[in-house]
């Protein structure tokens, strides 16, 4: 038994998230075409036969405006220094930029073996795709460069084949039937965030979250009451829609999802609520499960 913690880094919607999906084989992490969908460091877990690999999926490292964004670069940063193997991930239909080259001098600091994970290979020409592979081999040693497509799960085992080989570990971490360190309350939040970012315009996905304020699960059904949270009035009564269309779309495609999730008849009750600037309130962050990090590293 082989076993070892790896994370996945880059920019914002390179396709981490997909990613993480794909290897696990399960919906671990929601995702979008919006940046920053991920909020949270999330534990996707892979077992076979002979191996348990842990997964980190991290925020996008971005240049932050404001407590919110700092601390989800808190939380990516946290994980590079506290795995076994790093993924840097690429987005091949994007040029070599200064989010990327900002991400790989934190991984130089880091020192961990590093695999270069090329993602949407399906979009770009073969010949396009070695020339890229013959340019990134030379930026650092990584150990590996994977070529794949996240969505269409192209070439992603080799992923999983690979990382065999380096895993330091030999201690089983969680049970087999484990596939998240995420509890339901908090997925469940997720999905409902995932559809805002989905049905909503570009201006809303940034200043949204979402909490589950009640999980009752019972025999043959789960009872959810959520609520939004938005910075805006303006973007409440966009959330709501008119005549509360919107909001009951989006309550119905998660309810979907939830389902899905937890196999079982779900209720869902949603409510939207406006927090001015919640995210460069510390109370809000705190109270939303956004905690700094720095707090914690000496325990």
């Amino acid at each position: 038994m082989k076993s070892g913690f790896v994370s996945l880094v880059g920019r914002p919607n390179v396709g981490k998230s997909t990613l993480l999906n794909s290897l696990v084989g399960y919906k671990i992490a929601i995702t979008s075409d919006k940046a920053q969908t991920t909020r949270n460091s999330i534990q996707g877990i892979y077992n076979d036969d002979d191996s348990q690999i842990v997964f980190v999926d991290t925020p996008g490292i971005h240049k932050p405006k404001h407590k919110l964004g700092r601390r989800l670069n808190e939380e990516a940063y946290y994980s590079i220094d506290d795995v076994d193997i790093i993924l840097f991930l690429m987005d091949v239909t994007m040029p070599f930029g200064k989010g990327d080259n900002f991400v790989l001098d934190k991984i130089k600091q880091a020192k961990k073996p590093t695999f270069l994970i090329l993602n949407k290979v399906d979009k770009i020409k073969k010949d396009h795709l070695l020339e890229l592979i013959l340019k990134y081999k030379d930026i650092y040693d990584f150990k590996e460069i994977i070529p794949i497509s996240a969505l269409k799960k192209d070439n992603v085992n080799e992923i999983i084949n690979t990382l065999k080989k380096y895993l330091p570990d030999n201690v089983k971490y969680f049970p087999d039937e484990e596939l998240t360190n995420t509890t339901i309350e908090f997925r469940a939040a997720e999905l409902i965030r995932e559809k805002v970012l989905r049905l909503t315009d570009e201006e809303v996905p940034h200043a949204v979250t979402c909490v589950v304020e009640r999980y009752e699960d019972k025999k043959d059904k789960a009872i959810i009451t959520a609520t939004i949270i938005v910075e805006r009035d303006s973007l409440k009564s966009i959330i709501i829609g008119k005549q509360g269309k919107m909001l009951k779309n989006i309550g119905s495609k998660a309810r979907q999802d939830i389902e899905k999730m937890v196999g079982k008849k779900v209720y869902l009750d949603l409510f939207v609520k406006t927090i001015k600037n919640w995210r460069d309130k510390e109370k809000y962050l705190r109270e939303l499960g956004f905690y700094d990090i720095s707090e914690n590293e000496g325990e």
